[in-house]
């Protein structure tokens, strides 16, 4: 009895200093078992100290804000040494004075820059998402490396401006000025560049799928190895443009000007409704363009040389009937020896039309989350919530990925078909909740 009195006085005062114990010195159940508690606080933690490391006000940049309503900088003038405020993100800065201005790795999204100047102004790596520079003067700034996702640059001037590895996805650049501007590895995924003056400029291995470039003015540019899949150039004056190595499935070239463009070794090339003449089509080349008298010219000249050789094969009866019949056995050879090989190809095309049709739906399923991404920010930025069709479209999108890259034979692509149907499914029940 006497010694039950200590022990029971030590275990009570373990039992009291236990739950002063540290989160962290809890074992895994302790650890798992407040998962939901502790996940927030450690999130909270670390967003500021990455963001602070690069940019210090970048710590509520992930916190969408209503464009315009931040700090009220119309017509203000900064190019006299004035100091801009340290929180630009949704600022007002209407027709403001910003020439030669620093604004590198500066957070401007959402910011208002209307009929801005900002001649030789530094955006590298600066974040302009969701911002409208419409009707800015852009003219020799740096933009390199800039973060412009869903930016309104309309009649925005950016003449000989350096964009290298600029992001403008979804961007709308309708009519800008962009002439002898440096673009190399930029992406303009999904932009719009309809009536854009880019004559002269650089776009090498730039990202352009579905890029809107009807009516642009595109002479002497540059778009060695550029991505342009289903990109529209309707209209455009392609006049000694360059497109070595330029993939180009889909991209629609109808009333296009390519007099003197160049296509070495470019991808899926179509030419059909294109307009003069081009230079170094490769020989996969589908479709003709039109308009082109001295072609015409050529042609007529060649085909008198073909019709002065005939006469040779006319010469003896005996052997044009070997020949015939030469080439008669040697036909019925190939078609019983290449059955087989026949259908390998037509199952490999029809595999690889598939595949390819997979593909697109798996993009447009990864472009239609992509253009959605802010509005859901904006409507669960108080709540904090996850809404779960969002994360079922998210993971509809992860599980068509894997079997688009599993998948071997046609009926393996069933898989991504479902998938994005139901990644489909979830992302219409979101819009419809945030309308």
């Amino acid at each position: 009895m006497r010694r039950s009195i200590p022990l029971a006085l030590i275990s009570g005062l373990f039992v009291l200093a236990a739950p002063a114990m540290p989160a962290s010195a809890a074992g895994p159940a302790l650890a798992s078992s407040s998962t939901t508690v502790t996940a927030p606080a450690r999130s909270t933690a670390e967003v500021p100290m990455r963001s602070t490391a690069a940019v210090p006000t970048r710590s509520t940049a992930a916190v969408p804000c209503k464009p315009g309503s931040g700090r009220k900088l119309r017509g203000r003038d900064f190019t006299d040494g004035a100091t801009l405020p340290t929180d630009l993100r949704c600022a007002d800065l209407t027709n403001a004075k910003l020439d030669e201005v620093d604004f590198t790795q500066k957070d401007l999204s959402g910011a208002i820059l209307r009929n801005a100047s900002m001649k030789e102004a530094d955006f590298t790596q600066a974040h302009l998402e969701y911002a409208d520079l419409s009707g800015a003067d852009l003219s020799d700034a740096d933009l390199g490396q800039v973060f412009a996702k869903h930016a309104v640059l309309r009649g925005a001037v950016l003449t000989d401006a350096h964009a290298g590895q600029a992001e403008f996805p979804h961007a709308d650049l309708t009519e800008a000025v962009m002439a002898r501007a440096e673009l190399t590895q930029a992406d303009l995924t999904d932009a719009t560049l309809v009536d854009a003056d880019l004559n002269d400029a650089t776009l090498g291995q730039i990202q352009a799928r579905n890029a809107d470039f009807t009516r642009a003015k595109l002479r002497d540019v540059k778009l060695g190895q550029a991505k342009l899949q289903f990109a529209t150039f309707k209209g455009a004056n392609l006049t000694k443009a360059e497109f070595t190595q330029a993939e180009m499935r889909g991209t629609d070239l109808g009333g296009a000007t390519v007099e003197g463009a160049s296509f070495t070794q470019a991808d899926d090339v179509n030419l059909t409704g294109a307009l003069g003449e081009p230079e170094n089509v490769p020989d996969d080349a589908t479709g003709h363009t039109s308009d082109l008298p001295a072609v015409n010219d050529t042609g007529d000249r060649t085909g008198g040389d073909f019709g002065e050789s005939r006469p040779s094969t006319s010469g003896g009866g005996l052997g044009l009937v070997l020949v015939i019949l030469s080439g008669v056995g040697l036909s019925v050879t190939l078609i019983l020896w290449g059955l087989s090989h026949r259908r390998r190809v037509e199952r490999a095309t029809r595999f690889t039309a598939a595949r390819r049709a997979a593909e697109e739906d798996v993009i447009r399923l990864g472009e239609e989350i992509d253009s959605l991404d802010f509005d859901y920010k904006i409507n669960h930025m108080t709540t904090g919530g996850v809404d779960q069709d969002w994360r079922r479209a998210l993971d509809a999108y992860e599980a068509a990925k894997r079997s688009l890259s599993a998948a071997q034979v046609v009926h393996q692509l069933a898989g991504v078909a479902t998938a994005v149907h139901h990644g489909r499914d979830a992302l219409q029940r979101v819009r419809s909740r945030l309308r």
